[in-house]
């Protein structure tokens, strides 16, 4: 679900965070996906799991075994969480430095240095790539039989609503066209993304996308009717405030820009990305609930949507034979194309992952670092010179969805609790 696990395209694309309670309305929604596990042989079954393992203890002639088994099965949790936060830095921090090679440094030298072409091409490669990561996933002989009993579960209360049950359990399962609206929102949201690199620094672009809870706050209260509590409020206002600071303080305009008026587009342009955005996610979370499609459905249909769409755009305007043209001349920069759309890949693979076996809080966590990470590196490497308020905005942000983070947490430990307690009558 990419606003539900996937997020909206454009976070699976750059790992970024689009609000906690969405991404906890993700794990819910991945889990009612999910066949429970057979009677007595979970930990949620309350007893069953330490008399399975019990029996098993003494059949091998000890009770040591049980024991054993829960610090291995621990070590081999933390092993995977590890795993899951290796993969995630590596994917979306090179997705990230990549991104900022190829949009705002010159490739060749002298008067043969020039700047890739088009931003819409990039938005192509990385939905084609993607594309066939999901039709795999789907198709994949394993797919149906894996979740087969939650599909058909699903498949039935969808059909007994009237909702798209009659779609195939494999495949899009939702009407095509479903996924055109999100699909053209999404290549909107991520060309401005590339586009605005022109003009704004990319730690700047790193920190604006914290200020996305406001537009996803509006588009839901829009489209959905939703409230939201005082606390919601405050914490935008604290996020805006650390992004303007961080803004209004950075040391020189962009190199090669005029500076103000550049500026201004760049900002316009990270407003565009972040309405878009979303209305991205907002929209998926209307198709998995009408017709309950699986993270990886919702990726399938999107990416195929929006590789009819730019492949569209790129034949009419002549960018695509101009972008084959560059790469051409240049080499290593279809080699960072390639670089890109793959780390975008399989970050989205280590997003569903994580938050499928360690929910969308621990996720947040990961990702939260990763953007601390992201703006210290790219500041090393493409030499962007801070002042030291911009330290203190980026703080504020980062401190604000701390705050968050805890605050979710807070309210999950008691319904965590709740389960635990039911899970033994």
């Amino acid at each position: 679900m990419p606003s539900h696990v996937e997020m909206s395209d454009g976070d699976m694309e750059d790992g970024s965070i689009n609000g906690l309670e969405r991404d906890l309305e993700k794990e819910r929604l991945l889990a009612s996906l999910t066949p429970p596990p057979a009677t007595g042989s979970g930990v949620h079954s309350g007893g069953g799991s330490t008399k399975k393992h019990g029996t098993a203890g003494m059949l091998r002639g000890g009770s040591g075994s049980s024991s054993s088994g829960a610090e291995e099965s621990m070590k081999g949790k933390a092993i995977r969480m590890l795993a899951c936060f290796v993969g995630l830095q590596a994917s979306y921090i090179t997705w990230g430095l990549v991104q900022e090679r190829i949009v705002t440094k010159a490739y060749g030298e002298g008067d043969d240095a020039e700047f890739f072409p088009s931003s819409a091409f990039l938005v192509f490669g990385n939905r084609f790539l993607a594309l066939f990561l999901a039709a795999a996933i789907v198709y994949w002989p394993w797919f149906g039989r894996r979740g087969g009993a939650a599909a058909t579960a699903a498949a039935a209360t969808a059909a007994a609503a009237g909702t798209g049950g009659s779609c195939a359990s494999r495949g899009f399962k939702a009407p095509l066209l479903q996924y055109a609206p999100a699909s053209l929102s999404n290549i909107l949201s991520s060309w401005a993304q590339y586009e605005a690199l022109k003009y704004i620094s990319f730690p700047t672009q790193v920190l604006s996308k914290s200020s996305k809870i406001i537009p996803v706050m509006l588009v839901g209260r829009l489209l959905h009717r939703k409230s939201y509590p005082w606390s919601e409020y405050a914490e935008a206002a604290f996020i805006t405030l650390g992004v303007t600071v961080f803004s209004l303080n950075e040391k020189k305009p962009k190199a090669g820009h005029e500076g103000g008026s550049d500026s201004m587009i760049g900002y316009l342009l990270l407003a565009l990305y972040l309405t878009c955005d979303s209305f991205t996610s907002q929209w998926q979370d209307k198709v998995f609930k009408k017709f309950h499609v699986s993270q990886f459905q919702m990726m399938l249909g999107i990416n195929l949507c929006s590789i009819v769409f730019t492949g569209a755009s790129l034949l009419q305007t002549g960018q695509g034979g101009t972008s084959w043209a560059f790469m051409a001349r240049h080499p290593d920069a279809a080699q960072h194309v390639f670089l890109l759309s793959l780390s975008s890949a399989t970050g989205q693979l280590f997003i569903f992952y994580t938050i499928k076996q360690f929910g969308a809080i621990i996720f947040t966590i990961m990702m939260t670092i990763r953007q601390m990470l992201s703006m210290v590196l790219s500041c090393l490497i493409f030499a962007h010179p801070m002042a030291w308020p911009s330290f203190v905005g980026a703080m504020i942000c980062f401190i604000t969805i701390g705050v968050r983070i805890h605050r979710s947490f807070q309210r999950v430990k008691p319904r965590a609790g709740s389960g635990a307690g039911s899970g033994g009558s």
